[in-house]
């Protein structure tokens, strides 16, 4: 009889849920072609049940916060998940370089790309990395315009507000 060792295998989707000071976040981690990513983001209500992060990355992505949360000009730098149409990833990048502080318009962002508003909106919409990729900075030319699909005051547009005064953008 051979003496075989059992292999690691890491598990290929795990989901922790870490405490923010607006709510608390969820991130869903997948093992992509044997790189671990960050598959998803969300924003859940103060006093979700908390799990741990369970892998390295996870455990990186709670330090980023936590730098975020203290210095709102700390920039995430993580592994994303390729996902998204190719015009959502073309609203996504021009997110990306809108700098803590600052906002763009959804007109704006259309501009710079050749689309139109709406379908500017749709795509922060559709963002599954929100903070990572500040969809918050994008905002109506009335005033912060929607967040995650919700015109409304609620629960998501209070975030986007909390984010923006963190960031000093109101």
């Amino acid at each position: 009889m051979t003496n075989i060792k059992p292999i690691f295998i890491p598990q290929s989707v795990e989901y922790c849920i870490i405490e923010a000071p607006f709510a608390c976040l969820g991130l869903q981690t997948e093992l992509v072609q044997e790189s671990l990513m960050i598959s998803k983001i969300d924003y859940l209500p103060l006093g979700s049940v908390g799990l741990s992060p369970g892998n390295a990355l996870a455990k990186v992505f709670e330090n980023q916060c936590a730098r975020y949360f203290i210095d709102a000009a700390f920039t995430f730098d993580l592994p994303l998940k390729p996902t998204g149409t190719a015009h959502q990833q073309k609203v996504w990048d021009a997110i990306s370089g809108i700098k803590a502080g600052n906002t763009a318009s959804y007109g704006e962002i259309a501009r710079g790309i050749q689309s139109g508003p709406r379908a500017v909106g749709w795509a922060c919409g559709a963002n599954p990395y929100p903070l990572v990729i500040p969809c918050h900075r994008v905002v109506s030319t009335q005033g912060i315009g929607g967040f995650m699909g919700e015109d409304n005051p609620g629960f998501y547009r209070q975030i986007k507000v909390w984010l923006l005064k963190h960031e000093g953008a109101i």
